[in-house]
C-alpha cells in the first residue's frame, strides 16, 4: 500500500508525523509536481512533516485545466493549506514555486497565521523584472528552454507522447510567471531566507539578494554552486540551511551538526 495520503486535491502529504513540531509546505517549479520534494520529506521526517502542493494539471491533476496565473494558483493553494495551520508553517518554493509560495504567505497573513519562515529558492524578487516570452515560444522553443535550465529528464523530451502531455501545464506555468506583477507594496514580516545557484541563468545573486525589499523580518541569504536546479544536487546542503533555521525558531528540529 502506498505511504501517500492525498488529504485534498492540493496537498499531498508523504510521510504523516504526528510529532513534527512543524510542517514545511513545498512547491514545485514551473513544469514541476509535488513528487520532485518526496525525497526532502524523507529527509525531514518526521520532527518535521513535509506536505508538497501538486497544481492542476499534472500527474494525478493531469485532466484538469492548468492555472494560468500565479494568483489563481496562490489562491487554490492558500485555501488548501488552511487546514493544516495547527501546527507552526515553514514554506518553502523553487522557481516558480517561490512565487507562489510569496503569494500564500501573504494570503495567510492576512488571516492572521504568519509563517515561521520562508525559504525561496531559484526565484528574483518580484521587484526585479525581466521581459521574457517563452509562453509565446512554439514547442522546439519551450523545450531549448528546459534544456538550457537543466534539470528536466531528456527522456521526458525525447518522448513525444509524454512530452505532449506535459506541454499544456508548462505553457500555463510560463504564462504565470511571465505575467506576474505583485501588488504594491507586496512586503511580509515573516523572515526570509533566499538560496540561489550561483550560475543560476534566471536569477543572479543580486536579483536574489532583492528579496530583502519584501520583507520587514529578517533576510538571509545562501548562494550554492549550480544553475537554476542547483537543488537536485544540493539537497544535503539545502537541508542544512532549513534544519538550522527551523532550530533558531525554537522547533525542536536537529541542527545539522548532530543529526543522524
Amino acid at each position: 500500500m502506498s505511504n501517500v495520503r492525498t488529504d485534498s486535491d492540493w496537498i499531498r502529504r508523504y510521510h504523516p508525523s504526528e510529532k513534527a513540531a512543524i510542517r514545511l509546505v513545498c512547491f514545485p517549479h514551473a513544469g514541476g509536481s509535488a513528487s520532485y520534494f518526496r525525497d526532502i520529506s524523507v529527509a525531514l521526517a518526521p520532527e518535521v512533516e513535509g506536505l508538497a502542493v501538486q497544481y492542476p494539471g499534472r500527474q494525478d491533476r493531469r485532466s484538469e485545466p492548468p492555472l494560468r496565473s500565479i494568483e489563481e494558483l496562490a489562491r487554490g493553494a492558500a485555501s488548501a493549506i488552511a487546514p493544516w495551520t495547527d501546527r507552526p508553517l515553514a514554506l518553502f518554493g523553487h522557481s516558480m514555486g517561490a512565487m507562489v509560495a510569496f503569494e500564500v504567505s501573504a494570503s495567510l497573513a492576512r488571516d492572521g497565521i504568519a509563517p515561521s519562515v520562508l525559504f525561496l529558492s531559484g526565484r528574483r524578487a518580484p521587484s526585479r523584472v525581466r521581459k521574457e516570452n517563452v509562453r509565446l515560444r512554439d514547442d522546439a522553443g519551450i523545450m531549448a528552454e528546459l534544456r538550457r535550465l537543466g534539470g528536466t529528464d531528456d527522456a521526458l523530451m525525447e518522448d513525444e507522447e509524454l512530452w505532449q502531455m506535459v506541454l499544456p501545464a508548462l505553457r500555463a506555468d510560463y504564462h504565470a510567471v511571465e505575467t506576474y506583477r505583485p501588488r504594491p507594496g507586496a512586503v511580509l514580516d515573516c523572515p526570509i531566507v533566499a538560496l540561489v545557484g550561483d550560475t543560476d541563468p534566471r536569477t543572479t545573486v543580486d536579483e536574489a539578494r532583492a528579496w530583502s525589499e519584501h520583507t520587514t523580518g529578517p533576510f538571509d541569504m545562501k548562494v550554492f554552486q549550480g544553475g537554476h536546479f542547483y537543488l537536485n544536487a544540493q539537497v544535503p546542503a539545502v537541508l542544512d540551511v532549513v534544519r538550522t533555521r527551523l532550530h533558531s525558531l525554537g522547533s525542536r528540529v536537529t541542527p545539522p551538526e548532530t543529526a543522524a
